[in-house]
């Protein structure tokens, strides 16, 4: 029985062959790119240092970040601030965070660095890979000017009863930082100053004097 089983074992090794034919055993390979006997490719792009074998996507290897990225290169710069590659359209065009993308995606949770996710550089400098706003400043991810205009329609269209129509309410913008006293109304309070919905309630809620 022990012979029957390693010539099964035999069989299975000869069927689940690795590499090109001049391979055949189950040690590891001296990483390159090519058989040294016959010149098989064993993948379009190589990188020595990460022993990385894939197809050709415009890889390049980074040596601040320490991994491959896909590229082309030309197509990006390394920040040394945020410790991290960017597109070359943000270069002195984007808040620096040190370190920015050694953490997780604060929705998602994954890796930022290693992730082949894009990740988006919001206007605060956090990256995040998807959402509208950032959950760690809560400015907004993106521009969201044309959302609030149909807010704007949305609210005009929504009247409050009577007995909130003159109730106003104090409120801290997460966009520009400023603090205002608005209409109170269900669907959100408009910042005075920058026009954003992104806000948030900060003092209660008053009548006004000819309403009480």
């Amino acid at each position: 029985m022990a012979a029957s089983a390693r010539e099964d074992g035999a069989r299975g090794q000869a069927q689940v062959r690795r590499g090109c034919e001049h391979y055949d055993r189950g040690c590891l390979l001296k990483a390159q790119q090519t058989c040294e006997e016959c010149s098989t490719l064993f993948g379009e792009y190589y990188c020595s240092l990460c022993h990385l074998f894939d197809k050709d996507k415009k890889q390049y290897h980074c040596e601040n970040c320490g991994i491959c990225r896909i590229g082309p290169k030309e197509d990006f710069f390394h920040c040394l601030k945020c410790n991290l590659c960017l597109t070359i359209n943000l270069q002195g065009k984007h808040k620096c965070i040190e370190n920015v993308s050694r953490q997780n995606c604060p929705i998602c949770l994954e890796d930022i660095h290693t992730s082949r996710i894009v990740a988006h550089v919001l206007p605060c400098g956090h990256l995040l890979h998807r959402g509208y706003r950032c959950p760690l400043c809560m400015h907004s991810a993106l521009d969201m000017t044309r959302y609030w205009r149909q807010l704007d329609d949305e609210v005009a269209q929504t009247p409050m009863p009577s007995e909130y129509q003159n109730m106003t309410v104090d409120i801290l913008c997460n966009d520009c930082n400023g603090k205002s006293t608005v209409q109170f109304h269900i669907l959100g309070m408009k910042c005075n100053i920058c026009e954003s919905y992104n806000t948030a309630q900060s003092g209660g809620r008053r009548i006004s004097v000819d309403q009480q």
